[in-house]
């Protein structure tokens, strides 16, 4: 493991170990993102770290850009079986075939949806709250994130279930899970939209 920066910051202690993993804490993480691309990206970065440390995926960020258009909506969702061969022999990302096949899919609901990827999955920010003291105050599921999973499942989506889902909201900014005396501050970044109430 790396030593912290001695730059006199104070920061959360999970990306302490790497510099990739800094600089993403530092410039990304927590920080408001739009777009529904950007938002596809994050969720299937999301669900292809199921099971796997985060930094495994921050290295081959670049390599899942590649295979996957830059995460165009558009144009994974006209990925084929020939696609999904190329995929499984790109040593480059996490040769996944569920996952895959998941993110393929996902491209497709995504493509199709009403409103946009981004309208749905913001329409889940929950009401800004204080930062969490401590790691151990930091949930892995919340309420919001469940409405969100189940949401999700049933517009088709896979591999976003209710831990996935709070993942992806504490990366985009939905929710602010940056210690108390982090020194990162994104003021006014946080929705404070109502969760939209869903069936089933």
């Amino acid at each position: 493991m790396s030593a912290p920066p001695d730059d006199g910051r104070i920061r959360c202690p999970w990306p302490l170990g790497s510099q990739l993993y800094l600089d993403y804490h530092d410039t990304e993480w927590g920080r408001t993102l739009h777009g529904d691309d950007a938002l596809y990206e994050r969720m299937s970065l999301e669900a292809f770290q199921s099971g796997l440390a985060w930094i495994t995926i921050l290295r081959k960020r670049p390599a899942f850009r590649a295979a996957f258009a830059d995460f165009a909506i558009d144009r994974v969702a006209e990925f084929g079986p020939a696609d999904v061969e190329r995929l499984l022999a790109d040593a480059g990302i996490v040769r996944n075939r569920a996952k895959i096949e998941a993110t393929i899919a996902n491209a497709r609901v995504a493509a199709e949806l009403d409103g946009g990827l981004d309208a749905l999955l913001w329409s889940f920010a929950p009401p800004a709250r204080p930062r969490p003291r401590t790691g151990a105050e930091i949930p892995a599921v919340t309420p919001e994130s469940t409405a969100m999973a189940r949401a999700l499942k049933k517009r088709g989506f896979r591999f976003v279930g209710p831990t996935t889902a709070y993942a992806l909201m504490q990366a985009v900014g939905m929710v602010d899970d940056h210690v108390a005396d982090c020194w990162v501050r994104f003021e006014d970044s946080f929705s404070n939209s109502p969760v939209r109430e869903e069936a089933g």
